[in-house]
């Protein structure tokens, strides 16, 4: 078998740890699989056109040369086209890019080719012998010139509650603009796959995924097959964000060439491809007005945005959803729109939308209350609301104002000046700043199997990937609290198609979703041990089931625990080795329990800016996340911590930029794309509210892994704000951009 299998010896570990630190731990492109054949894509250098040719007989003359997959010999592959293959039931037209379709050129860097040969040294060679030649055209890549022209606009949506722009008739308000570039997922590991096909329907699949399930029926409706005949392990994934939350060039690619020279294939991408291969969080513009009156009651928020897209397909995310409902205000109206250029498909990257939106959102708010004399965090009590304003529904739970005082406790707030430019430690301007995140905090289906050996242990089972946030340790946490076991004596298995459905692990959903299947298997076992008890030992024959108590791997009276049974001897006297159960939890609609359901987190930051160089050092950050029960301390804190990081990131360091004149990325390395050094990272707090929601769950958790970044880098240019009397509304936020700026 090749699911991960995963338990845990004490409660500060974390259940697949050893493994990841010592290098046991296989990822998928270190599977081995006999007569593997290994490929290399050739991607265009230029940005829009077609092929006119591909020449491949230096490259087949090449050592080790098995292939060179193109347009022109690629095999019929349903998905790309449903009509021509009626015959096939379950096939359904593939999603984005289909690679090798046809001869066009959508944006440079887009695979044409794959190179196939006997070991990965030779796949390079071959694939830089391959000559092209192309046709070009003209093609757009300048997102802030081109979001300036109406007509290349494709209309998104549109929300007004009240009166339109409301805010220009407040007697206080602020207007502004905001600009955040491309920006990179950039995980450890590289977006690789493994495809072979055992025979002629079934297809095994290794593949870095945050779903090994919807990457199962992406790939079984590509080639019209049943899905249990299409086999994922993803046993480890090293680090996603969101770029794993669905399938790339590289599956189509690989499961295509494997078919056509009836071996193994492995895929692997470049870094350099993984800056356009695998999405990215889009360009973005965003135009904010929000009004008050003298006592700092909002009386209109209008907020508007542009994001890009690209031709072939429509990408949206929900940037202005956030002001729509996070503070109380009777005035809204939001519009949102999508830029189509000659770029690939932006994705999900962590706090999608709404860590683009809440940095415009919480920055403007900062200058309002700098406006109005407030101190922001009361300006945001002030409007703080128990009812999400958009659905009028009341909050599940909304512990918000703990973290406000928590946070400015441990920042130190009361040492925070209202006039900027007010703290200095000799050459150095300090600045205080905060940020409010907001997400959903929904609650999918899941199905778990849990299985009870006569030796004492729990196996819990579910086709989950983890890509790095603690889900098997989190799960282990949840059973033993469930079933009254030590953390030992249970085994999560992960990573395999073939175990029941389990969740795709994204929009912090995860440990809602299946924390609640993996609750619900656990409580049918001890519904199960109670009906063997009274089956099988006398003294509980005529006791009723409510009167019974599981726990420590015993069935007992509650009444009087000395009368019980081992779980071991149970299982023993049905002669079998272990008995099991499926449960499957289903998803909850916010609407059937009449609640709002979201997570919130407050960042603080505290910084030094230079006065002469313009230099940024952030010195100390604290993050608080109201996110329900904290299910396993470790590993949200570690969500957390990264979160803050990714935040570092996205305030003062990442920005992909392209040529314009030629369409290309022109820092798509990790030497040039900047993301946070070691010494960048200040001391980091993190603090939970830790009060479990009573609606979403049975476990009470909420999501924490987008919180984690939403709201954090608006805290870094509020305080950049209150440390010099300049707004940085551009990011990422450099010394340049600072020395440039008027106070």
């Amino acid at each position: 078998m090749n699911q991960t299998i995963f338990s845990i010896n004490n409660p500060d570990e974390r259940v697949d740890g050893l493994e990841k630190v010592t290098g046991k731990a296989k990822y998928t492109a270190e599977h081995p699989l006999p007569n593997m054949a290994y490929g290399v894509f050739v991607c265009s250098t230029i940005t829009k056109g077609i092929v006119k040719n591909i020449s491949t007989d230096k490259a087949m003359a090449a050592p080790g040369a098995i292939d060179v997959l193109h347009f022109e010999n690629c095999p019929k592959v349903p998905g790309y086209q449903p009509s021509a293959f009626p015959d096939l039931k379950n096939v359904s037209e593939w999603r984005g890019l289909k690679v090798f379709a046809d001869n066009k050129v959508r944006f440079n860097g887009q695979p044409i080719a794959l190179a196939l040969a006997e070991t990965i040294e030779s796949a390079n060679e071959v694939a830089k012998l391959v000559e092209v030649s192309y046709q070009e055209e003209s093609f757009e890549t300048d997102f802030d010139k081109l979001r300036k022209d109406p007509a290349k606009l494709k209309t998104g949506s549109s929300y007004t509650r009240g009166k339109s722009q409301a805010y220009k008739e407040a007697p206080f308000y602020v207007e502004a603009e905001y600009n955040i570039p491309i920006e990179v997922h950039n995980p450890m590991e590289m977006h690789a796959t493994i495809a072979y096909w055992e025979n002629a329907d079934s297809l095994l699949l290794y593949d870095k995924t945050q779903g090994p399930k919807s990457t199962q029926m992406a790939v079984a409706r590509l080639f019209g097959l049943t899905d249990k005949n299409v086999r994922v392990i993803a046993e480890n994934v090293g680090g996603a964000y969101g770029s794993a939350l669905r399938s790339w060039a590289n599956v189509p690619a690989a499961v295509i060439a494997a078919k056509k020279i009836q071996r193994p294939v492995k895929v692997v991408l470049t870094r350099p491809q993984m800056f356009s291969l695998v999405g990215y969080r889009p360009q973005s513009w965003q135009k904010l007005g929000i009004g008050a009156d003298a006592n700092g009651n909002l009386m209109g928020i209008s907020h508007y945005a542009i994001s890009n897209t690209s031709r072939y397909e429509d990408f949206r995310e929900g940037i202005v959803d956030a002001s729509r409902f996070l503070y109380k205000c009777d005035h809204v109206d939001t519009d949102y729109k999508l830029l189509p250029l000659d770029l690939s498909t932006p994705t999900w990257m962590r706090g999608p939308g709404e860590a683009t939106g809440c940095f415009a959102l919480e920055c403007t708010l900062d200058d309002l209350a700098y406006k109005l004399k407030m101190d922001p965090i009361a300006f945001r009590v002030k409007n703080f609301t128990e009812i999400q304003q958009e659905s009028k529904l009341p909050w599940s739970a909304i512990n918000v104002k703990d973290c406000y005082e928590k946070g400015a406790e441990l920042i130190g707030w009361k040492n925070r000046k209202q006039q900027p430019k007010s703290l200095k430690d000799k050459d150095w301007y300090v600045g205080y700043g905060m940020g409010v995140g907001v997400f959903g905090a929904g609650r999918g289906t899941s199905t778990v199997r849990g299985i009870w050996h006569k030796d004492g242990r729990v196996v819990l089972e579910s086709a989950v990937s983890d890509m790095g946030a603690g889900t098997a340790t989190a799960m282990v946490k949840v059973a033993a609290a469930a079933l009254s076991l030590p953390e030992d004596k249970i085994k999560f298995m992960m990573g395999d198609s073939d175990l029941p459905p389990g969740p795709t692990q994204g929009g912090s959903t995860t440990t809602s979703t299946l924390g609640s299947g993996v609750h619900l298997a656990c409580e049918a076992l001890k519904d199960l041990m109670k009906d063997m008890a009274k089956e099988l030992h006398p003294p509980f024959k005529e006791t009723s089931k409510d009167d019974l108590i599981v726990e420590n791997s015993r069935v007992s009276l509650k009444s009087n625990k000395e009368v019980a049974i081992a779980v071991g001897d149970l299982i023993n006297k049905k002669k079998v080795d272990f008995v099991d159960v499926v449960k499957t939890s289903p998803g909850l609609n916010p609407r059937d329990i009449q609640k709002a359901t979201n997570s919130f987190s407050v960042h603080f930051v505290k910084v030094y800016v230079h006065s002469k160089t313009g230099e940024v050092q952030l010195k100390h950050v604290v993050t608080t996340g109201d996110a329900g029960k904290i299910i396993s301390p470790q590993t949200a804190r570690s969500q957390m911590l990264g979160g803050a990081v990714g935040g570092i990131g996205m305030a003062l360091t990442e920005e992909v930029k392209i040529d314009h004149s030629t369409g290309k990325i022109q820092n798509a390395t990790l030497g040039s794309y900047q993301v946070p050094r070691h010494n960048m990272i200040p001391h980091i707090d993190v603090w939970f509210t830790d009060k479990p929601d009573p609606y979403i769950n049975a476990i009470g958790a909420k999501g924490l892994g987008e919180i984690a970044i939403i709201g954090f880098a608006a805290a870094v240019s509020n305080a950049v704000f209150n440390a010099t009397g300049k707004r940085l509304r551009d990011l990422p936020i450099t010394k340049e951009k600072i020395l440039a700026a008027k106070a």
